[in-house]
């Protein structure tokens, strides 16, 4: 299914989920609201996707004079690529990890945390540069960005409605919406919304995890960098000083920033991390490795 099909399905899949939303909170006239309101968002998520993921994310433009090794390596990595150079953002969060956005490889962005430059060896960090350049190269980054901006609204929107039904916001004896139906959709439009990015996300990461092995021109770096990220997640300590991330752009980053118990875990929207890395490591003992993508 090529990305196009599946940016498709992602808007229509989350806009429905407004629409039972609306539907639940204000019976037909609720859903018709949410139904405009959802064409509205559908137009903004596809042209402004990029720019509401990097507010979300806190990321913030930096110019080749304040980080140039960061920059050198990006642009070789893009050249290598055969990609137009991407815009750089940081992050001023000490949580090592990085995202890439953009609709098109033309507005492609990379941005990485401080906490990620400091943690990892120039070589590592090169390697997660090149896994998100993939997503680029694949036109994954629209899809997430768009998943991102549905889906955060979609949660917004849930805690509301949340907050008007412990007001008195529902009506027990409305014959046209809310009620227990209601009460429903504000904890299961969340959870559908994640299980929809969850579906898109998990495939995509060991695509790009072998489109960055090959711009790389070595899976080892990667393999070694996802181990310390993984490392560096499973510390309390450090988990306890990390800035919050926006549930709905977790997605995005490399690994995911949303760490917890059991139930978090139940909808986490990467594959464990030790599976790519032993597909990463595999791939390099693989003849002609180059030219063989990882199997998901």
């Amino acid at each position: 299914m090529n990305n196009t099909v599946k940016t498709t399905l992602l808007l229509g899949g989350l806009s429905g989920l407004l629409v039972m939303i609306g539907s639940a909170l204000g019976g037909t006239g609720g859903a018709l609201f949410a139904f405009v309101f959802a064409i509205l968002m559908n137009m903004g998520a596809w042209w402004f996707s990029d720019s509401i993921a990097l507010r979300f994310s806190g990321a913030h433009p930096v110019s080749p004079e304040e980080a140039p090794e960061l920059y050198k390596t990006v642009a070789n990595l893009a050249q290598r690529a055969n990609l137009p150079m991407p815009r750089v953002y940081m992050i001023d969060s000490p949580a090592p990890n990085a995202f890439a956005t953009g609709r098109s490889p033309e507005k492609g962005v990379v941005a990485v945390t401080t906490g990620i430059t400091q943690l990892l060896t120039r070589d590592e960090l090169a390697g997660v540069i090149a896994h998100e350049l993939a997503h680029i190269k694949h036109r994954d980054t629209l899809i997430s960005s768009i998943a991102a901006t549905i889906g955060g609204a979609i949660s917004m929107l849930a805690d509301m409605a949340m907050w008007s039904a412990m007001f008195g916001g529902f009506s027990s004896d409305d014959d046209d919406g809310g009620g227990a139906g209601g009460l429903v959709m504000i904890f299961v439009a969340p959870i559908a919304a994640v299980i929809i990015q969850m579906a898109i996300s998990r495939s995509r990461e060991f695509s790009a995890d072998a489109g960055g092995a090959r711009i790389m021109g070595n899976p080892k770096p990667l393999a070694d960098a996802l181990e310390k990220l993984e490392m560096w997640s499973q510390n309390p300590a450090a988990q306890m000083n990390a800035h919050p991330v926006n549930p709905a752009t977790a997605h995005m980053y490399i690994v995911n920033p949303l760490v917890g118990g059991s139930f978090i875990n139940l909808f986490r929207t990467h594959p464990p991390t030790g599976q790519r890395v032993q597909r990463l490591r595999e791939m390099s003992s693989t003849p002609n490795w180059e030219m063989t993508a990882i199997q998901t």
